[in-house]
């Protein structure tokens, strides 16, 4: 280091070498390039330097660091524009503003594309201008020319006919003739004016509709053939844009609005919305409330997933609900729709109603499959049994425990397809008792026959009442069981621990034909309502069927006991109230307002509730068949599947006596003769000797004939085989009856 001293010393200096022993320490960021080595000075001399530049460096001070400039920009600050952020001027205000813009723009056009399909669309809005603005053209003076049209028609022929009149009048009579004359003076002339006058109003009515057309048609023309001519095809089209918007404008009010005069008439029927108004309108004009009255609506109108509408209201003090749902048809007048389509229901209290207006005729679509399809074990008899919907698609169940029930309708209203619905669910339970009788013998019940421990399917009263007499039998040997084990009346558990007090269902269809029977029809009825009144706490169900149960068909002290009534479609409300009860067609639950498109519906009526509109659950005929072979299944698991009625040959056989299995060898010969069309009625007593000594019997003709008592037409020879030999032989008939009277057996 070298100190320059000069004569200028008012502003010292120093000027700094680098030192020869200066040299970059390791890691260090700078490198020092090799430098020329500096002059040689005297050593007192550096050490003089080198303390005046501590002094110069000691004097200088550093220079105060400079302060940043911060510049605060508050984001919620507002310009001169109102309402405007100052965070609106950056980038991502605008970039924010920018998506709003088009998001917003592009959710209007989606909106607008939805319009277009709407009454409020573009297009119907120009036809609807377009129709109105010509119905202004037209005008109404078409009714003063068609009405001076008519007037000038009138006196043309009252003119016509005048003077035909005065022309062959003849002039021999004076006064006539100049009166007939006059008379047809007078109408000629008032025809002309009248034809005048009708001249007159078509050149008003045309003069005004031109002015109008001009009007009207005049601006459209001008605009677009105006545009035509200065711009061409371009001028056209915005003159046609201009057309179309005046169009649009115009008719931006819908015009059914503007034409419709009946609208205070129009009514759930027309596509209406249900209203307050619109209950308080209908209530009135069924005469349900006065005039001056009106409902108080607990549960506003709202439509149900099934597009159906309903509601709750209150109704005036001191109308019951009773008073609405017997005029359930005047209802459905006032809302303009089927009486089937409505229901009403007490809800709750006496002066409350729950009303349902369903969209279509209810159960006129497919039915859909039925509950038990799904099951996957056996059903439960003692528990709820699935019915069906009703008209809100709620689904149904009624217990049969301790209950007796009436199911009854005319020809194909569907009882047949009803009562499946309790005898699956029976057969399904391996617990349950079949007793099944068929009075129309048509094999609706033939495929429940091997699920049965008593069957009747001949349509026999006789037999029938032999049945009744064998089901009372059992009836009071449970009561004998129940008053052993001290019980009064069989439960579920009870029934699980004793099968002989399991439950038994007695099903009768077509009762009408057992009870109206000269014979057993009094013996039948009262047998009938032996088990009806005593047979419940025993665990016995029954069920009739018939068409119409009146008096003349089932007496009434067995209709009324009968607790569970189920009415499907009837002729008259007579025949619905023989089947409910009377009074209920007055009270406004009439099977004869079922339709006939509603197949399987019906009121049904259980003990403590109000007749409610069921549709059956419907099964087919395969289906039944599927369920049925479920049920054989799960009786056979369980030891409760019926045996075979054994034949009288099997009969005979169990007997263990000689002469019951010689008889019962000669029923097999039979049997084995039998042919496609039967089992063969006669045989050569040869050929049964013969079969019966091949069967190890060794039987002569003499021994036969004393087993097999005949008559003298018995013993006659008759043709056999193909050279029709006439042989001697014994009737089936008189077999069996030998066997049957000398053993009691039945056939």
């Amino acid at each position: 280091m070298t100190e320059h001293i000069t004569e200028d010393t008012s502003a010292p200096t120093a000027t700094i070498t680098y030192l020869p022993t200066a040299r970059a320490t390791e890691g260090s960021w700078y490198v020092i390039e090799d430098q020329p080595e500096p002059p040689a000075t005297d050593p007192g001399t550096d050490t003089l330097i080198l303390d005046k530049a501590r002094e110069i460096l000691a004097d200088v001070t550093a220079p105060a660091p400079a302060k940043p400039i911060e510049k605060v920009v508050d984001l919620d600050a507002f310009d001169d524009a109102p309402l405007i952020p100052a965070w609106m001027k950056t980038y991502e205000g605008w970039a924010q503003f920018s998506g709003v813009f088009y998001r917003a723009r592009r959710r209007g056009f989606r909106r607008w594309v939805r319009r277009q399909r709407t009454d409020q669309g573009h297009v119907r809005q120009f036809g609807r201008g377009a129709r109105r603005m010509h119905e202004w053209v037209v005008g109404f003076e078409g009714v003063r020319v068609q009405g001076a049209a008519h007037t000038a028609h009138v006196l043309t022929r009252e003119a016509r006919a005048a003077s035909r009149q005065a022309r062959f009048t003849p002039r021999i009579l004076g006064s006539k003739k100049e009166l007939a004359m006059k008379t047809a003076e007078k109408a000629t002339a008032a025809a002309e004016q009248a034809v005048a006058l009708h001249k007159k109003a078509k050149k008003d009515r045309n003069r005004a509709r031109n002015l109008r057309a001009g009007v009207v048609y005049g601006p459209p023309l001008t605009a677009i053939g105006g545009g035509y001519v200065t711009t061409g095809w371009l001028g056209a089209t915005a003159g046609a844009l201009a057309t179309f918007g005046a169009g649009a404008f115009a008719g931006r009010k819908p015009y059914e609005e503007d034409a419709d005069w009946t609208s205070e008439w129009r009514s759930l029927g027309d596509g209406d919305r249900m209203t307050a108004p619109m209950l308080d309108q209908a209530f009135r004009a069924a005469k349900v409330i006065g005039s001056e009255e009106t409902l108080r609506v607990v549960q506003m109108p709202m439509l149900d997933t099934r597009g159906a509408w309903t509601a709750v209201l209150d109704l005036p003090p001191g109308i019951p609900a009773k008073r609405a749902i017997r005029a359930t048809d005047e209802l459905a007048a006032a809302f303009g729709v089927e009486e089937a389509q409505v229901s009403l229901a007490k809800r709750g209290r006496s002066g409350r109603v729950e009303l349902y207006v369903s969209r279509d005729l209810p159960f006129t679509d497919k039915a859909k499959p039925g509950p038990l399809l799904a099951l996957e074990a056996a059903a439960n008899f003692w528990g709820p049994i699935s019915i069906g919907p009703d008209v809100r698609g709620l689904p149904i169940s009624i217990s049969v425990v301790e209950r007796s029930g009436l199911v009854g309708g005319e020809p194909g209203a569907g009882k047949s397809a009803s009562g499946n619905t309790i005898l699956l669910a029976a057969a399904l339970d391996p617990r349950v008792i079949l007793w099944l009788a068929d009075g129309k013998g048509g094999g609706d019940l033939e495929p429940f026959e091997h699920l049965c421990q008593a069957f009747e399917g001949d349509a026999d009263p006789e037999a029938f009442y032999e049945m009744l007499l064998d089901l009372i039998k059992d009836m009071k040997a449970r009561y004998a069981l129940l008053k052993k084990l001290g019980k009064r009346k069989i439960t579920e558990e009870l029934a699980n621990k004793h099968p002989e007090l399991r439950q038994l269902l007695l099903w009768v269809d077509e009762l009408m034909f057992y009870t109206t029977d000269e014979e057993y029809g009094k013996k039948i009825t009262k047998a009938l309502r032996n088990l009806v009144s005593r047979g419940r706490a025993a665990g016995i169900v029954t069920f009739c069927a018939t068409q119409k149960p009146g008096s003349d068909v089932v007496d009434t002290s067995l209709r009324d006991l009968l607790s569970i009534r189920w009415a499907l479609r009837c002729t008259t409300p007579e025949a619905s109230d023989t089947i409910l009860g009377k009074g209920a067609a007055a009270s406004g639950y009439s099977a004869k307002t079922i339709q006939a498109e509603m197949r399987g519906a019906g009121f049904l009526w259980a003990e403590g509730t109000n007749p409610t509109m069921v549709r059956a659950d419907y099964y087919t005929d395969e289906q039944v068949e599927e369920l049925l072979a479920r049920a054989t299944e799960w009786r056979r698991k369980a030891g409760t599947l019926p045996s075979a009625p054994l034949t009288l040959a099997d009969q005979l056989r169990h007997q263990g006596d000689e002469d019951a299995l010689i008889l019962a060898r000669v029923l097999d010969v039979f049997t084995a003769h039998a042919t496609e069309d039967g089992p063969v009625e006669w045989l050569p007593g040869q050929l049964l000797v013969d079969e019966l000594k091949a069967a190890g019997h060794p039987v002569t003709a003499e021994k036969l004939g004393a087993l097999v008592q005949r008559t003298d037409a018995d013993k006659v020879k008759r043709p056999w085989g193909e050279k029709g030999s006439r042989l001697a032989g014994y009737p089936l008939e008189r077999v069996e009856a030998a066997a049957t009277a000398r053993f009691g057996l039945t056939a």
